[in-house]
């Protein structure tokens, strides 16, 4: 049934189903395999028709010829950030039960077009799909633009995903709509180093020990279990279903030039937690990313949302884990820390980092990785 639909769609007018249901979509159906779409990201192409994925900060990059363009996806999706030529970046959303045809754009004049599309929030509960784009009628995708040669990988939390930073009262909780990860400090110091930038991160998540967990920690669903799988999932027994999460992540297919590590926050958000343990999963996940990842600079963050004994206590940790590296023979380990949050204007929901906050940590991290990685 599938694949006669998917002829279908090849037709002038494509067709698609939802809930039992087939719908008439006028124009030119292009398949999520297409060779002049660029992806980024940990995406799952088990199914080549059906890209998925759950962290945030996927991208899906091509060119396209005509006046309009339309994306197809899984309804309740969830949230992506598109951006047209050099227009201003737009929030596109897949919410609804039926949502899975959006207009990206329309009555554009006639020609050559480049469309980003990013993912923006933690996708681990709508498990989202790409489902591919619609054209105007005759019209075809053309080359994209070469992806950046400079790659980073980050490894993080809420802070990395960037929850809550469009939200305007910390009393306020979590939101997908406040969840913007295009404006999240990892994405913008990619943007301005020009670099590209895969994304590892949920919130909650610690190095040991998630959010207000025990002190034993959480050795089933910590990051390091969830860095050798292509999505995110709860705990070991998810993996066992069918889904993408769990498929092993294919380290080959993206080799960074430097990994940022932001863990830590909810390792030691409640009073709850073992130093010792935590300096120990640190070493483990040092030893895993190296491993898969023999030639990257490997840089330790902090920032923003520790503050006074928790900071200082992580610092130390990180501080004796990178030395320890070095004395191992491992040089190439470093550490930076941001600056914490300092007052209600850079605080957004659950007293996470708003925008501004995103964007003084990116100009911190930026100036430090240029230096660090020559990125002039």
């Amino acid at each position: 049934m599938r694949k006669l639909l998917l002829s279908l769609l090849l037709a002038v007018v494509c067709q698609y189903t939802i809930a039992n249901q087939t719908f008439p979509q006028k124009g030119t159906f292009v398949s999520p395999t297409d060779k002049h779409i660029l992806y980024t990201g940990r995406i799952s192409f088990a199914n080549p028709e059906r890209p998925a994925w759950n962290f945030p900060g996927i991208q899906i990059i091509t060119a396209f010829e005509g006046t309009s363009l339309r994306m197809m996806a899984k309804p309740k999706s969830g949230y992506f950030m598109a951006q047209i030529d050099n227009a201003e970046p737009f929030k596109v959303a897949f919410r609804g039960e039926r949502d899975s045809v959006v207009t990206l754009a329309t009555a554009l004049p006639y020609g050559k077009h480049i469309v980003r599309l990013m993912y923006i929030i933690e996708g681990y509960e709508f498990y989202p799909e790409f489902w591919g784009f619609v054209l105007d009628k005759g019209c075809s995708l053309a080359d994209a633009p070469a992806l950046p040669s400079r790659k980073i990988e980050f490894i993080g939390n809420s802070i990395t995903c960037g929850y809550g930073n469009e939200g305007l009262l910390k009393e306020e909780h979590f939101e997908y709509e406040t969840e913007n990860h295009y404006y999240s400090y990892a994405s913008i110091t990619a943007r301005n180093l020009d670099a590209q930038h895969w994304v590892v991160a949920r919130s909650g998540i610690g190095a040991y020990r998630n959010y207000d967990g025990p002190k034993e920690g959480t050795p089933k669903s910590c990051m390091t279990v969830q860095y050798e799988y292509t999505g995110y999932a709860y705990d070991s027994e998810l993996r066992k279903n069918a889904g993408f999460d769990s498929e092993k992540w294919d380290f080959s297919r993206y080799q960074p030039d430097v990994v940022c590590i932001n863990l830590g926050t909810n390792d030691l958000s409640t009073n709850n937690y073992s130093l010792k343990l935590l300096k120990q999963a640190y070493k483990n996940l040092l030893k895993m990313v190296r491993k898969n990842n023999p030639k990257a600079k490997i840089v330790f963050l902090t920032g923003s949302m520790l503050y006074n004994k928790e900071l200082q206590e992580t610092k130390q940790l990180l501080d004796e884990v990178t030395a320890e590296a070095h004395k191992a023979g491992d040089k190439e380990v470093y550490r930076f820390d941001m600056s914490p949050i300092a007052g209600d204007g850079w605080i957004g929901n659950d007293w996470h980092p708003n925008i501004y906050q995103d964007e003084k940590m990116a100009v911190e991290l930026t100036a430090y990785l240029r230096s660090l990685m020559q990125w002039f």
